[in-house]
């Protein structure tokens, strides 16, 4: 099978949904000729013209509301904003228009937004463009939230969100836009909240999401020379929560590390740790679950404090030693 980066698979399921649906199109600033802040929508106004791959005024608020309109009026726009720090300025599109619309009209009224956001830290961009917000956007009724970690679930995903009625928020980590894998030619989807067993394993479950799913990767071909196997289990969606195959994970292992980028304080993290105390795996424990995040720190532009700052590999090892050997 080919291999394509990650930002290759999100362009090319875009650019694939719009060939054979006119009612697609690409909204953002600097999507144009430019090709987007990270180069995703490169190429594609040569296909599309400028109708179909819409350059924006600098103004989130401005954009997610022409996309909300858009959407209600049977149009099935993808926005990029250029941070995800900026969905800040466009809360209440999203929260107030985009995720109430449909249960206030009684479910006539339909709202079929993707919102493409590149998230997260390592790129030295500092505060204001490294943060991870998802919990915000999981926390709001009427919105699903995606964070695929490979270029696989990036494609598949992102065309079950295109497809699908409701405003989605799609999470692309910009340290994942290099990564490879294989990834087929032909259109495909995923189903939107179902998680991926991305590592099997016996002594202990890892839920790990975005950058965070490959560190536990690597975290987990080290404790597999000390003897210790690690099941690593990728939500893909937070909302939709998969969280049936990680009660499933947690009875056979006994023992979770929840993990990932966001501020521990208040992440997501934390339902999914009180979801496994309420469910059944909680007998099934031999260790109290533990949590990984980040420090409850703006992000650091140097490059050294911006790495301490949230979880790395050696941080999953020792939490992993600790919850098996406590």
């Amino acid at each position: 099978m080919r291999e394509l980066t990650y930002l290759e698979a999100v362009r090319e399921c875009m650019s694939q949904e719009m060939r054979v649906n006119q009612d697609v199109f690409i909204m953002g600033e600097d999507i144009g000729v430019y090709g987007g802040a990270f180069g995703v929508t490169r190429g594609m106004i040569e296909e599309f013209g400028k109708e179909r791959v819409r350059n924006t005024p600098i103004s989130e608020a401005a954009i997610a509301g022409a996309a909300v309109g858009a959407a209600m009026t049977g149009m099935r726009p993808i926005v990029e904003l250029q941070f995800s720090d900026f969905i800040t300025i466009a809360t209440d599109q999203i929260v107030n228009q985009a995720a109430k619309n449909r249960y206030m009209f009684g479910g006539k009224g339909k709202v079929p937004l993707v919102l493409r956001t590149p998230s997260g830290s390592g790129t030295g961009a500092a505060a204001q463009h490294s943060q991870s917000l998802e919990a915000w956007m999981a926390h709001i009724p009427g919105l699903k939230v995606i964070q695929p970690s490979t270029a696989y679930d990036a494609k598949g995903l992102l065309k079950a969100a295109i497809d699908d009625d409701n405003p989605v928020i799609f999470y692309e980590h910009k340290l994942l836009y290099r990564t490879k894998g294989h990834v087929p030619e032909e259109s495909y989807s995923l189903p939107i909240g179902k998680a991926d067993i991305k590592r099997a394993g016996t002594d202990v479950t890892i839920v790990a999401t975005a950058i965070m799913v490959h560190k536990a990767l690597q975290a987990a071909a080290e404790l597999e020379k000390e003897g210790i196997s690690v099941e690593i289990i990728d939500p893909r969606t937070l909302v939709p929560l998969d969280i049936e195959t990680i009660v499933e994970s947690v009875k056979k292992t006994g023992r979770v590390v929840v993990v990932h980028e966001a501020v521990k304080r208040g992440g997501f993290g934390g339902e999914i740790a009180s979801l496994i105390a309420e469910s059944e795996a909680f007998d099934y424990l031999d260790a109290p679950i533990k949590r990984l995040g980040g420090k409850a720190v703006p992000i650091p532009y140097n490059p050294v404090l911006e790495k301490a700052a949230i979880p790395q590999e050696q941080d999953i090892i020792q939490a992993v030693k600790e919850t098996v050997f406590r």
